[in-house]
């Protein structure tokens, strides 16, 4: 994991510009969803991406029988936005309890320039683990596409880590940033590098 320190020197060095028109903009346009057929950490292991990230962000897991290892039934999350323990129960009006959120939105990278990427790169990116949390079903809806400009999380104390880990995917992918983004992505990480004394 990249240093707090490191992350602001790299939201420092992102590229700012505005955002692109939203035109074109689909779903579909990054692949099925949770396509296991992507070369990132955890492709192409016989699982969707939806089952790895569960089986990594939940604890006392249990796998249905029968699925080669990959359908989680049930676990706990701490929801690292909320700071809340959420149980996850597989079926029909339990599952959306725990979803998975793109850290860096889907729409908000074909803003900033994943329209010029290919197929094979938007697949990549949104089933890119290093991308991609559990967390409570609510807060990820409330949270929507918004960047950081628009949205942190509630649990102050994970702010460090969620801005962190949106600087070096946006990095890690050559995304840009707005200027209001840089600058509250630039704010947060100070506050973790030198740590407020009435914080």
């Amino acid at each position: 994991m990249t240093s707090y320190k490191d992350a602001l020197e790299h939201a420092r060095e992102l590229v700012v510009k505005g955002r692109a028109p939203k035109t074109g903009y689909r779903r579909a346009l990054y692949g099925r969803s949770w396509d296991d057929n992507t070369s990132v950490p955890l492709g192409h292991n016989g699982c969707r991406t939806r089952e790895d990230i569960l089986q990594r962000d939940l604890v006392n897991v249990t796998v249905r029988p029968g699925t080669g290892g990959c359908v989680v039934e049930s676990g706990t999350l701490l929801d690292p936005y909320t700071g809340d323990v959420v149980y996850f129960q597989r079926g029909q009006g339990t599952s959306a309890l725990v979803q998975i959120d793109h850290v860096v939105a889907l729409a908000d990278s074909w803003v900033k320039g994943a329209q010029a990427w290919s197929m094979d790169k938007r697949r990549a990116f949104a089933n890119d683990p290093r991308n991609l949390l559990a967390v409570s079903g609510w807060v990820n809806s409330q949270k929507g596409t918004g960047d950081t400009a628009t949205w942190l999380p509630p649990n102050k104390v994970y702010r460090c880590e969620y801005v962190a880990r949106q600087v070096e995917v946006k990095r890690l992918y050559s995304l840009w940033v707005t200027l209001a983004e840089q600058r509250v992505m630039m704010s947060v990480l100070q506050k973790c590098v030198i740590p407020s004394v009435a914080s």
